[in-house]
């Protein structure tokens, strides 16, 4: 214990399978104290199937800082706490933050066990290049507050990687047409339960895949990053790409790395920036 205080530990659960729960998470739900958890009756479910009784107190988006402050004495008090979220990791695209922030403000001390997250079990399975992603999570259901975070990724060439409601999969994928045009997508499904699915398509095909059939399940879009288009290489825009791989270089990134993020950025083949770099450094 850290000042006499207890501990709490973010505890990864299935995203789907059952199967998938860890030794150490089964361990650390069977000796905690209490369950701090977003649906207590889901909760509930996984812990009978693992044959675990605790209290368990709920813990949600709409929990009131009064709630979070009852946790956080509880724990400072000596006990010991896991969070779950429904399904994943607590934190990720959860409520799970504030209570975490609560506790390491009062000198609480914060463990992870870690656990299945759909954002990487999509992008292994997407056959996307997923070498650099970023997650954007769900998007708002304010549609001038959806168009803005979109087109403030319009050229983000990052493959980007959204959660999804099956009721508003076609409104997304018809925003995603509008904003960003027809890119390469993989649209995950219900990912490792007995329906799991993983449609590798274009956005437009998407749509027409989803409109012949009623969205069901959780979802997971993986949309192509941005790519400039191809354009006339000058003189002027080799040497301007070349200087911007060299400062990467410098700045301690790989030769190869370095030309591919330029080229990217520039819209230049990698091997005439490295070729170009090469000269240079003669």
């Amino acid at each position: 214990m850290q000042n006499g205080f207890g501990k709490l530990y973010l505890v990864g659960t299935p995203i789907g399978n059952l199967g998938d729960i860890t030794y150490r998470a089964v361990k650390i739900l069977s000796d905690v104290d209490f369950i701090c958890a977003e649906d207590t009756r889901v909760t509930a479910k996984l812990l009978s199937h693992l044959e675990i009784k605790k209290p368990l107190i709920s813990y949600r988006e709409h929990s009131t800082e009064s709630d979070i402050r009852r946790i956080v004495e509880r724990i400072m008090s000596g006990e010991t706490a896991a969070e779950v979220t429904d399904a994943g990791m607590p934190s990720v695209s959860d409520p799970g933050t504030k209570l975490v922030a609560a506790c390491i403000n009062a000198g609480i001390e914060v463990d992870v066990i870690p656990g299945p997250t759909a954002v990487t079990t999509a992008a292994a399975i997407s056959g996307m290049n997923v070498s650099r992603f970023s997650f954007e999570g769900f998007l708002s259901v304010s549609k001038k507050q959806r168009f803005a975070h979109l087109n403030s990724l319009k050229t983000d060439s990052h493959t980007l990687i959204f959660y999804e409601a099956p009721h508003k999969l076609i409104t997304t994928l018809e925003d995603l047409l509008d904003i960003f045009g027809d890119r390469k997508i993989a649209v995950c499904r219900e990912l490792t339960k007995l329906y799991q699915e993983v449609l590798r398509t274009t956005v437009t095909g998407a749509i027409e895949s989803f409109t012949e059939r009623s969205p069901r399940g959780e979802f997971v879009l993986i949309v192509e990053g941005y790519i400039p288009p191809k354009t006339e290489i000058t003189e002027n825009v080799l040497e301007e790409a070349a200087g911007f791989a060299k400062n990467l270089i410098e700045d301690g990134m790989k030769p190869t790395e370095a030309c591919k993020i330029s080229a990217e950025k520039f819209g230049v083949k990698k091997s005439s920036i490295y070729d170009e770099i090469k000269s240079t450094d003669k």
